[in-house]
């Protein structure tokens, strides 16, 4: 479990090195989650030992969304000042998410019936 979890934590180091190397906007986390999904294609499997790994971060998740939480609260008072544009932001963004999502459903369920 200890060699998943840090495979999973040198990927996640790939990854931020990447980023910084060639200034991608992309956060490192991604690009290493991209890395790990690369290996485990060409694996063809997942281990059994990255899934009781991968399933442990899974269940601790909820923790990482506390300093988050606690730093939304200490800012509260500016996020009350910039209500209307965030207002916005979120109901256009949550918008345009929700057609998207829509198309791509529609034009996945166009394709799979062609074939």
């Amino acid at each position: 479990m200890v060699g998943y979890f840090t495979l999973i934590l040198v990927c996640q180091l790939i990854g931020e090195l990447i980023v910084g190397m060639f200034g991608i906007a992309i956060p490192g986390p991604v690009v290493g989650m991209l890395i790990l999904f690369s290996l485990l294609l060409m694996r063809g499997k997942i281990p059994k030992g990255l899934s009781k790994t991968a399933d442990g971060l899974l269940q601790a998740m909820s923790l990482l969304f506390v300093p988050a939480g606690a730093g939304v609260m200490m800012h509260f008072k500016l996020l009350g000042e910039a209500l209307l544009p965030l207002s916005a932001a979120l109901i256009v963004s949550t918008s345009m998410t929700i057609i998207v999502t829509a198309l791509m459903m529609r034009w996945l369920n166009r394709a799979g019936t062609d074939e």
